[in-house]
């Protein structure tokens, strides 16, 4: 969605739809915003709790069943087992997603990778076409006025045709840029402590097999899990850039992390919004 500083002014409801690498900002923005009437909706959080709810609790009772007392219990309807997912806490989501490598290491297969790759990419796919429905909950069920969508760091990376014109049409996409300082720090920071992340397959493939090459490693049963992870990141972050910029430059606006880390309260949000849409046009 593209518009002019009087039609954004006059916006009614205003939806905003954020974009770009986890820790540069978004969920900060999200919660400030909760304060002055925008509702917060959260990608990741509607994944966890709606699209892979149930495999991620498949997964879990898969590996309580392989402790005897924990398998009688579940057997019997003893015991249940829920997720505990928040904003806050996504963790039963990057757990799920796990990571590539060694079992032994609490790696996984590259089969069985994949095929939660592929489960998170529906999921998220599904949690995008889901906005404007929850565009309407918030205002007509809880009384919000405006709709901030916090979206994962791999939106870049699905490739699902239709999609980021679908968001455009509902909402002002802007995209948060890291400097290059913030850009360094966050490589920094997935490096000393790595997590799980989703990679387009085509991304993968190339990248696995750069490894494999890098390392000497013939069979991905004998990768480091962690250690692959590390070495991967630098890379995914390189390579979604470019995607980024191209959704930015087609559909929405470019703020750095320096211009929103300025930002306090909803008014300093909206004149960012109006600087951004005034220098672009």
């Amino acid at each position: 969605m593209r518009l002019s500083v009087e039609k954004f002014r006059a916006w009614e409801r205003k939806c905003v739809t954020l974009l770009g690498m986890s820790g540069v900002g978004k969920t900060r923005l999200s919660n400030i915003l909760r304060q002055s009437d925008w509702f917060h909706y959260s990608g990741d959080y509607r994944i966890g709790t709606r699209y892979l709810d149930e495999p991620i609790l498949d997964s879990i009772k898969e590996h309580a069943m392989r402790v005897p007392m924990l398998r009688d219990l579940l057997r019997s309807d003893s015991i249940f087992i829920r997720n505990n997912i928040s904003f806050n806490n996504l963790k039963p989501v990057s757990t799920f997603l796990g990571m590539l490598g060694n079992p032994e290491l609490n790696g996984m297969s590259l089969t069985e990778f994949k095929r939660r790759q592929n489960l998170h990419r529906q999921a998220e796919i599904a949690a995008m076409y889901d906005v404007p429905g929850f565009m309407r909950k918030a205002r007509l069920i809880y009384g919000y006025s405006h709709f901030i969508n916090d979206v994962g760091g791999s939106l870049c990376e699905l490739d699902e045709p239709g999609l980021m014109e679908f968001l455009a049409k509902h909402s002002l996409i802007l995209y948060i840029r890291a400097s290059r300082v913030d850009e360094a720090s966050l490589i920094a920071r997935s490096v000393s402590d790595p997590k799980p992340l989703y990679y387009r397959e085509a991304f993968l493939d190339d990248q696995l097999a750069a490894y494999m090459r890098l390392k000497g490693i013939d069979y991905v049963s004998l990768i480091d899990p962690f250690d692959f992870t590390r070495w991967v990141f630098p890379h995914l972050f390189r390579a979604r850039i470019p995607r980024y910029e191209a959704i930015a430059a087609e559909h929405g606006y470019t703020v750095t992390t320096d211009e929103l880390s300025k930002v306090q309260d909803e008014a300093d949000f909206l004149q960012l919004l109006e600087q951004v849409i005034e220098r672009d046009v």
